[in-house]
């Protein structure tokens, strides 16, 4: 596992340039909810919905659920578009070759494999979290459900990138490399919450509790995230090993 985050560190700092240039769209997609006259929240440097307001005493109209949708959809899409961006840079660097003309002329493919991938994935969160409001354990089904969803799709977007590989194909490789060898998903999670935590930390003791969520996210979205999006991709690279054992 530690090769994995030697390779992941290697292509972050040999490419850190392009890394900070295709993690622009990133704090965008962040943005985009933020800037929104949308009932969100910052915490741990990212940003959340208050989806108890839109339930409660009839608060969202037909406006303000339009908003909330079309916000939502952006914001996915700038997320696909880094995500992209920065897994060719890992693709370009395992391969040995360059990101030429025909990677960029499918990238638009790319994108629009992984904004589906993301929009059901949020699709599912947003069905989890109505039916956790009737029962009563909004905020427990609905993390329930994205963790364990994201946990099986963990290797989906890499797929489409690093293999071209169709939708469907794709989540079901996915599901099979988590199901068969959890342990890249796992040290992932535990460093992600490690770096993550850490940063928000500092930038309370340094900024205080007013600018620090705001700084968090800038931090998270320039340099924390892009180091994961690589490490999922230099993980997924491992598959034919893993597949063999």
């Amino acid at each position: 596992m530690a090769s994995v985050i030697d390779k992941a560190s290697e292509v972050y700092t040999e490419k850190i340039s392009l890394v900070l240039l295709f993690s622009i769209p990133f704090i965008i997609a962040f943005a985009i909810p933020l800037l929104a006259p949308l009932p969100t929240y910052i915490s741990a440097g990212a940003i959340f919905l208050r989806s108890a307001s839109l339930f409660v005493n009839g608060s969202i109209n037909v406006i303000d659920l339009s908003v909330i949708t079309i916000s939502s959809i952006f914001s996915l899409l700038f997320l696909s578009f880094a995500f992209v961006l920065i897994s060719l840079l890992v693709k370009s660097k395992r391969t040995h070759s360059t990101i030429g003309k025909r990677a960029f002329n499918n990238i638009e493919t790319y994108i629009g494999k992984v904004f589906t991938i993301l929009f059901a994935y949020a699709v599912v969160l947003v069905i989890a979290n109505i039916v956790g409001y009737s029962l009563g354990a909004s905020a427990l089904l609905t993390g329930i459900v994205g963790f364990f969803l994201f946990a099986l799709l963990f290797y989906a977007p890499s797929a489409v990138v690093i293999d071209d590989k169709k939708v469907w194909r794709a989540v079901k490789d996915s599901v099979k490399l988590v199901l068969h060898e959890p342990q890249y998903f796992l040290l992932w999670l535990v460093l992600t919450t490690i770096i993550v935590s850490a940063v928000d930390v500092a930038s309370i003791a340094v900024f205080g509790t007013y600018l620090s969520p705001y700084v968090t996210l800038i931090i998270n979205s320039l340099f924390v995230v892009p180091y994961f999006v690589i490490f999922q991709a230099e993980a997924y690279m491992e598959r034919f090993r893993l597949l063999r054992h």
